[in-house]
């Protein structure tokens, strides 16, 4: 294939191709989400899955990209972008070959962790490819709206394609679509996008990665099957100790590395300690939400996948059309009044939700996901601001990346406490279902108040003044005079 130009000599044309590339591979990562949420009750009815095997579909992808996203982004300033891309795009590829054909609900998960290790080298590092690829800023400013923008139009148009996927072809057909279009993107990856590293790549810390995946796994395997072995079982005791020494040894262990995977420094800025545990809130309440409302609206009340999915769009255009608008709004007036607003859509949407019912008419429901979408449209753009705001260049992609893992920890913790909060109900049906709901709509009513009550402590004078001082604290790290 002779070899490809740098970076610096890529002509425009050439630079939107791989930025189309990249395009290409976020939409079928970020689709995945919404379209495998739509096809669980078939999943369930064709493998003869428990709720737990549900939970662990949806989890076993969000708890390895949860796990391994810091790591990936290392490997990828290290080896080289297109290096990790593309076999990312292999791995994620051969990953959803497993599933589709995948002959029961263990095979099912196992193959989806399999696409999530592919999955973790994809958007962090499509978006570090498309940093690089496009060097003026004005023009990087525009690919990076782009390339955003994608995950919300895939949000908008995963529940209907899955729904389209599975009334017409199966559940199954939900992942052969991606084989050809991961080909596609392979090929013109090894084609077009140059290589690229980072003129200085962090160490590894692989204790650092075992203990963050001790701490994620074990809590999130806790969560899922305390419903069928109960609180009190040792197994979910020792479960959930194992997770609080992974944290202890976290907390030792990190400080002590010139490299950490984890940089603990940056949580003495309240505004980046805030962002991170309002991404954990924002997007536990919005995974919690898709994975009960898709079995709600085909189990409860009777629609078919492709219907359900219909009901969920306008959460999905909500989303596409508010984050930019969102993104300008930081811009200009700062952070506080898009999180603000999130968190008390987030739990209006809670608290709205207590009252549905099997035959609540669809226009109210309707009405009621609509503040959802408003929620997840809102509180993304400020997240990333806000855990970088007041940081030195140099600690701006951690914080940023720190912020990504916050989401998928946020959205795999969703779906382990839906499941855990509505027990056996899920399974049954009608009003047992809804009855059981109402615990989760509490929970989301009193996330999106923690939203608000974090908006408004992280954007004030002293939440400042700490980032600042956080800043200094790094600059003095640039510069040798740190000491650890």
């Amino acid at each position: 294939m002779g070899l490809l130009p740098a970076v610096n000599e890529l002509n425009p044309r050439r630079r939107h191709l791989v930025l189309a590339i990249c395009c290409a591979s976020i939409i079928v990562v970020v689709m995945d989400i919404s379209i495998v949420n739509v096809a669980l009750p078939a999943m369930r009815e064709d493998l003869h899955a428990a709720v737990s095997g549900l939970q662990w579909t949806v989890d076993a992808y969000t708890l390895v990209v949860a796990s391994f996203l810091l790591l990936a982004g290392s490997c990828a300033d290290r080896f080289g972008r297109r290096r990790v891309f593309t076999v990312g795009l292999t791995v994620f590829g051969l990953g959803s070959l497993a599933c589709a054909m995948a002959p029961g609900i263990e095979w099912l998960i196992a193959a989806r962790a399999l696409r999530a290790v592919g999955g973790t080298m994809l958007n962090p590092v499509a978006m570090a490819i498309v940093v690089t690829t496009f060097p003026d800023p004005a023009e990087r400013a525009r690919a990076i709206g782009v390339f955003a923008s994608m995950s919300g139009l895939s949000l908008a148009l995963g529940p209907i394609v899955g729904g389209a996927l599975v009334d017409g072809f199966g559940w199954r057909s939900i992942f052969w679509i991606n084989v050809p279009i991961v080909v596609a993107a392979i090929v013109c990856t090894r084609l077009y996008v140059p290589e690229s590293r980072a003129p200085r790549a962090r160490r590894f810390d692989p204790v650092g990665q075992a203990l963050v995946i001790l701490v994620l796994g074990s809590l999130v395997y806790g969560l899922i099957e305390s419903t069928a072995l109960g609180w009190t079982s040792p197994v979910i005791i020792g479960l959930l100790v194992a997770a609080g020494l992974g944290v202890a040894g976290i907390v030792v262990h990190e400080p002590r590395r010139a490299d950490p995977l984890l940089e603990l420094r940056l949580f003495r800025s309240v505004p980046f300690t805030s962002a991170i545990l309002m991404a954990v809130f924002g997007l536990c309440g919005f995974g919690s939400f898709l994975f009960v409302t898709t079995q709600y609206l085909q189990d409860v009340r009777g629609l078919s996948a492709l219907t359900a999915g219909l009901c969920l769009l306008p959460v999905g255009v909500l989303i596409l059309v508010l984050s930019p608008v969102t993104g300008r709004v930081v811009g200009t007036h700062g952070p506080r009044i898009p999180l603000v607003v999130a968190g008390t859509t987030l739990a209006l949407g809670g608290l709205a939700s207590l009252w549905l019912s099997p035959t609540t008419p669809l226009m109210v429901v309707l009405a009621i996901y609509a503040l959802f979408g408003v929620a997840l449209g809102a509180v993304n753009p400020p997240i990333t601001n806000t855990a970088v705001s007041g940081m030195p260049r140099s600690m701006a992609g951690a914080a940023a990346s720190v912020a990504s893992s916050g989401r998928q920890i946020g959205t795999t913790l969703g779906v382990a406490l839906a499941g855990t909060i509505m027990g056996s109900a899920m399974s049954r049906g009608g009003t047992d279902f809804t009855s059981a709901a109402r615990g989760l709509w509490g929970l989301l009513t009193a996330l999106g108040l923690g939203v608000v009550t974090l908006a408004l402590v992280s954007t004030g004078r002293w939440a400042r003044d700490t980032a600042t001082r956080a800043a200094a604290l790094f600059d003095e790290m640039d510069r040798g005079a740190w000491r650890s």
